[in-house]
């Protein structure tokens, strides 16, 4: 039985901190349609609670499905604790429920969100939710506990004997530079310079991606294309040939396994290139184009206002015509077995990644993911910048996590919190991805959240951990940025604590390539440098690989341990995560002043491998401690 908390206790403040059973500390709103639903209330004494009863009301707070009473169990401290067990959901959705309360100040409802959760004698809407769902698919296992490495594949390393595609520019001597780029933000580019990177590249580093603690690979696009970052496929039934081609995935299948390394690629299913088999628009294929005939087969893929020049267009994009993947011919073409999915599935990799999810329709998802997890288990994740738990898209409400669809997706709330508390913008971004968007999912989904820093979609973190702002200035001046020293310094150490963050929440750390050693870079292109072989960062890397062998080594805490949120204040972060025996206790300090850190029995930091029964934690520094279940923890900030 998961028992969901509203309005955490007092124990889950900053000061004194007792552990107790995790199962009486993990805040869900996601049940199983199989478990009982029961929620657990806090409300402060001083309102004078008589009774409390929630209210539980359909997806689109329409209409209320199941009125439940309160029953009081305890007190603790200046809090009453009432439980509430709906008894009639029965069908897998989303839900979202309000708290009424009688109480000496007359009826009070409850408003805000669950982490500053407050009542008023008036009513607002629905604001809590509450998920049902029916995982029927294996659980994606293999990776978890790992860290999964986001390779773009042009820019990290050269390896094998291939050839250089029609109308290519390869960049000779030292990547040091990005030599092509727009006039400004999202200017007409060619994207045809090439710095040589390859899949056989990728297998000559493997000994080195593994030893970051790394169970998975998230490739960028593969899928043969003429630009250098393969959003604009030509033809999704070949690997690039200057990638290696079919031959080099299987190579990189093989070889990774060896190393417990599984491989997942990007599935870009919303458009195709202009430039390909499908669209034809300039000729360069022997199949009959959309472009080039309404008789094509892939006419109805398309959306044609006036054929053959005025057509649907990703982001009005004309080299990226969107498709729509909800006619019969196109989603058999990608979820059918002997189409797309089922051909990448069959040479052995181990899931995918949706560009754009939230422009494919729930029953497409749902196509991907039966294909996908048909012969043995899978992962799919989607591209989601908001929370993935009740995101509206296009006016319809999407259902990612019910069971039939996503295994996780990329935790951008999350990076957007921990940039804003690192760089002094204040915690209430984390708080929200730390006590909402976490709450929101599913156990097995949180477990499996692809956590990250930086994208490809993203600047470097180092460069926006630095401080520097690069808002407004031109790409002449960015391609030219580089930090100072001091910037330089002062940046690699946030990102020590911020990965030491990253790496110890719940969720798998998702490192986008280079991070780890150092490079900066503004928004795209400036964002894809090559990886600086013989010029790495060696203390980031260095502490990359401590990180990975933390989770290797305690795994049980970091795959499925529960997760508690200690303390967020303005100055300090501490959470717990558990395993059967032990507690690990993550503490980052946001402060000018040093923190001290104390236990009734010994402390071991799992950062430097010492034991304490105090330790002083300096400012903008984070460790990780381990220390008995049945222990306490006390923290004092120093004058």
């Amino acid at each position: 039985m998961k028992y969901s908390t509203i309005s955490p206790p007092q124990r889950s403040q900053c000061g004194s901190v007792v552990f107790i059973h995790q199962n009486e500390d993990v805040i869900s709103s996601a049940y199983d349609i199989n478990e009982k639903i029961v929620i657990n209330a806090f409300l402060p004494r001083n309102l004078g609670v008589i009774s409390a009863k929630i209210i539980i009301y359909s997806e689109n707070c329409a209409d209320v499905v199941e009125v439940c009473d309160g029953e009081w169990l305890d007190m603790e401290g200046e809090l009453d604790v009432y439980e509430f067990r709906p008894s009639t959901l029965s069908r897998v959705g989303i839900y979202f429920f309000s708290i009424e309360i009688k109480s000496a100040f007359g009826v009070l409802h409850s408003r805000g969100r669950i982490y500053e959760l407050s009542f008023a004698d008036s009513y607002s809407s629905p604001h809590l939710q509450l998920t049902l769902t029916d995982f029927r698919n294996t659980q994606p296992s293999a990776i978890l506990g790992g860290v999964i490495y986001h390779v773009f594949v042009d820019r990290f390393n050269r390896g094998g004997d291939v050839p250089i595609s029609k109308g290519a520019r390869l960049i000779t001597g030292e990547w040091e530079r990005i030599p092509e780029y727009p006039e400004y933000p999202g200017a007409p580019m060619k994207n045809n310079t090439f710095y040589g990177g390859t899949l056989y590249g990728v297998i000559a580093k493997l000994d080195y991606i593994s030893s970051l603690g790394v169970k998975a690979i998230y490739l960028s696009p593969i899928f043969s294309s003429v630009s250098n970052h393969k959003y604009d496929t030509a033809d999704y039934m070949s690997v690039d040939e200057m990638f290696g081609g079919d031959q080099a995935l299987l190579e990189l299948i093989k070889e990774a396994d060896k190393r417990g390394i599984k491989i997942i690629l990007d599935g870009v299913f919303n458009h195709t290139g202009s430039d390909s088999v499908y669209f034809n628009k300039y000729g360069r294929y022997s199949t009959l184009g959309a472009y080039q005939s309404t008789d094509s087969e892939y006419y109805g893929w398309y959306d044609f206002k006036k054929h053959p020049d005025d057509y649907t267009a990703w982001w009005g994009i004309d080299i990226l015509p969107r498709i729509n993947p909800d006619n019969p011919s196109c989603a058999d073409f990608f979820a059918s077995e002997g189409g797309v999915v089922s051909k990448y599935r069959d040479m052995g990799i181990y899931g995918l990644r949706l560009d754009v999810v939230d422009e494919l329709s729930d029953s497409f998802v749902a196509k991907i993911k039966k294909t996908l997890s048909r012969s043995a288990e899978a992962v799919l994740y989607g591209e989601v910048w908001e929370d993935a738990s009740n995101k509206i898209a296009y006016g319809k409400r999407k259902h990612y996590y019910l069971g039939n669809q996503l295994d996780g997706v990329m935790n951008y709330p999350l990076r957007s919190g921990i940039i804003d508390y690192f760089t002094g913008r204040g915690k209430e971004k984390l708080e929200y991805a730390l006590k909402e968007v976490t709450v929101n999912a599913p156990d097995r989904v949180m477990h499996a959240q692809m956590n990250l820093l930086g994208t490809h979609d993203t600047p470097r973190i180092l460069t926006v951990l630095s401080g520097v702002n690069f808002e407004g200035r031109k790409n002449s001046e960015l391609v030219e940025l580089r930090l100072n020293g001091t910037e330089r310094k002062e940046a690699t150490k946030k990102l020590i604590s911020a990965y030491t963050v990253l790496a110890t929440l719940p969720g798998i750390p998702t490192v986008f390539y280079g991070d780890e050693a150092g490079l900066e870079g503004c928004g795209d292109p400036f964002n894809r440098m090559p990886y600086p072989w013989g010029k790495e960062n060696k203390k980031l890397i260095s502490h990359y690989k401590k990180l990975g062998r933390i989770r290797t080594e305690h795994s049980e805490a970091y795959t499925f341990g529960a997760f508690s949120l200690l303390c967020l204040t303005d100055k300090m972060l501490a959470f717990l995560r558990y395993s059967s025996r032990s507690a690990y206790v993550t503490v980052y300090n946001n402060s000018l002043a040093d923190i001290r850190i104390s236990a009734k029995g010994k402390l071991k930091s799992l950062i430097n491998g010492k034991t304490f029964s105090a330790h002083t934690l300096s400012p903008y520094s984070a460790d990780v401690f381990v220390l008995s279940r049945e222990d306490s923890l006390h923290f004092e900030e120093l004058k």
